[in-house]
């Protein structure tokens, strides 16, 4: 048990960034465990994912928001506000960034940064810049001209260079964002590494096995609802429900003689088994729903907005 002393701080942090970044990959780093699925895609995040970690003098709990877009539609009008609506509570801010790909689109990083760096020099909270995936980065001289350009765009920000696979300058990161946290009390229980329930975490795995074998757009046209979750001592039975918006879909997410949802369920089982830490039983069902990403009560059910 974690003696709270009078110097004891707890805060929000809020990871924001274009999609894609590596905002839930950091968020695992941190925490150690994970807790936000992971995909190569864009736009894999679609929820606030919150993680806490606690150590003797400091929780942190951290908001994995959505990546920051530009894209129409009712569904990426949710994310949208679900990644700004992350600032509203945050103590402090890490604007995280792909350094990898804007040496590569210095282009992109022009059209992405500029609006973005806009918007948050009006934020008053604590601020930091985080300059991810450097790992892939050979020749490290190369990030000069893109730290020059941030610090243009948000002067008096401080910059670090991360990896958040690897896990390169992350101690560096929490080091300077622990000490602008406010005094506090834990907001959690010291063993809690995040407030999401089971069963959401259960259908974002699903969703995680999905986008992983999946390709192109189709990924993007799924939402994945536990609808069913019965527990005994030694067993949790799960029927979950994956929604396609056209007719077409359906019969890619079954794949020939139903193999790719097999592949999924097995993937997704073996890692709810960990989360829950008994055997589980998971039926997936695939069901055809029309313009859903435009549907505001379904968007609702599943979370968003």
């Amino acid at each position: 048990m974690t003696e709270i002393t009078s110097d004891f701080r707890s805060g929000i942090v809020a990871l924001i960034g274009p999609p894609n970044a590596g905002k839930s990959t950091l968020l695992n780093q941190i925490i150690g465990e994970k807790v936000a699925i992971v995909s190569p895609k864009p736009q894999t995040t679609r929820n606030q994912i919150t993680g806490i970690l606690t150590r003797e003098d400091v929780q942190i709990v951290f908001l994995d928001t959505p990546g920051i877009h530009q894209r129409k539609g009712k569904l990426n009008s949710f994310l949208l506000k679900s990644a700004w609506d992350g600032l509203a509570s945050a103590d402090v801010i890490v604007f995280l960034l792909d350094g990898h790909l804007y040496l590569q689109k210095p282009q992109l990083m022009e059209r992405e940064l500029v609006p973005l760096a806009e918007r948050l020099k009006k934020v008053r909270n604590p601020l930091f810049i985080a300059v991810n995936k450097v790992d892939r980065v050979k020749d490290k001289k190369l990030l000069l001209p893109l730290s020059a350009r941030l610090n243009e765009l948000m002067p008096d920000v401080e910059i670090f260079f991360i990896s958040a696979r690897n896990g390169d300058g992350v101690q560096e990161l929490l080091a300077k964002i622990i000490p602008v946290l406010p005094y506090g009390p834990p907001l959690y229980p010291e063993d809690q590494i995040s407030t999401l329930p089971l069963r959401f975490m259960a259908a974002e795995i699903i969703r995680e096995k999905l986008f992983l074998s999946l390709h192109k757009e189709l990924p993007y046209n799924l939402a994945v609802q536990v609808e069913h979750w019965e527990e005994t001592e030694t067993l949790v039975k799960i029927m979950a429900t994956i929604y396609v918006s056209r007719s077409s879909h359906k019969p890619i997410v079954i794949g020939h003689r139903g193999q790719l949802l097999k592949k999924v369920g097995q993937e997704a089982r073996v890692e709810i088994e960990e989360i829950v830490g008994k055997k589980v039983y998971l039926e997936l069902w695939v069901k055809i729903k029309p313009k859903w990403t435009e549907n505001t009560s379904f968007l609702f059910s599943l979370g968003l907005g």
